[in-house]
């Protein structure tokens, strides 16, 4: 497996702490304006037994093309303490991806989650664009301007594209080929999805079948590919992802379609054999599972399917 070759930054060099949370903030907060659904599951979560939810991850989406792809996200992040850890490859939908650890820092007791806890994993996803179709190539190479990679986190946190607004016809195109590009092309840097980390919780849905059954009782659509509950091998990473909801999104040429947006996603990592013994009061997240599951990721990624299951 290749090497990304991504410094390991191991202090705040960028600015305050406050700062990056601030940034988190406003990922999110994005986030939960622009996909109501998720908003939805998101406030449900909470409020039961008064939860006080936290995040495992965060995922971005983004093209490999002149600085547009997982470095012109992960540079600010490193800026400020996250650390490489580790890639995944998927040949068959063209993308890698890399996740970065958060910083050890002590985290201000405010925020929506934010300081319950470690902070998120932050997840970056890049489609290797150069190993698309000419025709596909030369639709994305349009809208991506030179150095245009370098507005990543803002885009981000505005919920804003940096490139024009794409023609649906540019769109369909894509969507042929790649659902994943013509996803990017149309909502930008907008987070791709949030993960709670349900094993942070304190009451009944630090249980992902739990929780699992609430959703369906309340009628939300689950991800099924390859199960609702996906499984890792060693059977330590467990996960449940909602279908994205489909949103009205009007393109350029004057014609409006239903797209998928973003979806939410549910995390429980389960203790190492060899911490089976420490008492559940002194768990710790190193205690954990870490990474995350090739298999797995593939089957979230989609959440996002154009077209229904069968």
């Amino acid at each position: 497996m290749g090497s990304l070759d991504l410094p390991h930054a191991s202090s705040f060099k960028g600015g305050s702490e406050t700062f990056l949370l601030n940034v988190f903030e406003s990922i999110l907060k994005t986030y939960l304006r622009k996909n109501p659904m998720a908003k939805t599951i998101w406030e449900l979560v909470q409020s039961v037994d008064n939860e006080n939810i936290s995040y495992d991850h965060f995922f971005f989406r983004t093209f490999k093309v002149d600085g547009y792809g997982i470095d012109s996200l992960s540079s600010f992040f490193m800026d400020y303490g996250y650390k490489f850890g580790g890639e995944l490859n998927f040949p068959k939908k063209k993308i890698r991806a890399v996740w970065l650890s958060p910083p050890d820092v002590h985290v201000p007791n405010y925020g929506h989650g934010l300081s319950n806890g470690p902070l998120p994993r932050v997840v970056i996803g890049e489609l290797l664009v150069d190993e698309l179709s000419s025709e596909s190539q030369e639709i994305i190479n349009k809208y991506l301007k030179p150095e245009g990679g370098k507005q990543a986190l803002l885009s981000s946190t505005l919920g804003s594209l940096i490139w024009e607004k794409p023609t649906s016809t540019d769109f369909n195109i894509l969507a042929e080929e790649s659902e994943y590009a013509a996803w990017t092309l149309v909502h930008g840097y907008t987070m791709n999805h949030l993960a709670f980390a349900l094993h942070r919780f304190k009451h009944r849905f630090s249980d992902i079948n739990c929780l699992k059954e609430y959703l369906e009782e309340k009628g939300f659509e689950l991800n099924k590919d390859g199960g609702i509950l996906k499984v890792s091998q060693d059977g330590l990473l467990l996960q449940v992802s909602s279908m994205s909801e489909k949103l009205a999104v009007e393109f350029a040429d004057g014609v409006t379609e239903s797209v998928r947006a973003s979806y939410i996603e549910f995390v429980q990592r389960l203790v190492l054999p060899q911490f089976k013994d420490v008492p559940s009061d002194e768990i710790e997240e190193f205690h954990r599972r870490e990474g995350l599951e090739l298999n797995s990721a593939y089957h979230v990624m989609e959440s996002t399917r154009f077209t229904e299951h069968v």
